[in-house]
């Protein structure tokens, strides 16, 4: 496996098995091609034998220089539990300290039980939202109507 920098030409390559991956979900309207253009240095794929196999999408904010947000995340199914999810994100964390920032933010659906527990492993706090869902802090409409989020906030230094 090899682990490299997200590129423009990949975008076709995920947005391809995107929705495969979350089980026929429509996912891939969440993730178009600008982030492949412009947060190059700060996301990343796995591939293994030239198929890729995983990828993690993340900047800088420019509001908040100090502030990093992981936008998408995937990881293809049969390689799941291999650590894949863990390393970019490692890999992210050190990316964005030495572009001095000093805490990481990303946001789930609440219904994705298995991200949530993923997150808190990874040392992220939930921010308390409006309301408690199955006992998680949880921000309603965060991204719209009826798009309930949980979100996450880990300091970095």
């Amino acid at each position: 496996m090899v682990i490299r920098h997200l590129e423009e030409a990949d975008y076709e390559k995920i947005i391809g098995v995107l929705n495969d991956w979350w089980g026929g979900r429509q996912m891939a309207d969440m993730l178009p091609r600008l982030f492949f253009k412009h947060f190059k240095e700060t996301s990343f794929v796995y591939e293994d034998q030239g198929r890729i196999i995983a990828f993690l999408s993340g900047f800088v904010s420019q509001t908040y220089p100090t502030e990093a947000y992981i936008h998408f995340v995937g990881v293809n199914p049969d390689y799941r539990g291999k650590s894949l999810g863990r390393d970019m994100y490692e890999r992210f964390f050190e990316a964005v300290k030495v572009r001095n920032c000093l805490t990481v933010h990303c946001v789930t659906s609440p219904v994705y039980k298995g991200s949530i527990a993923f997150h808190k492993k990874m040392e992220f706090v939930t921010v308390p939202g409006n309301l408690i869902v199955n006992g998680e802090h949880v921000f309603k409409d965060y991204d719209g109507p009826d798009q309930d989020r949980v979100v996450f906030i880990k300091h970095i230094t």
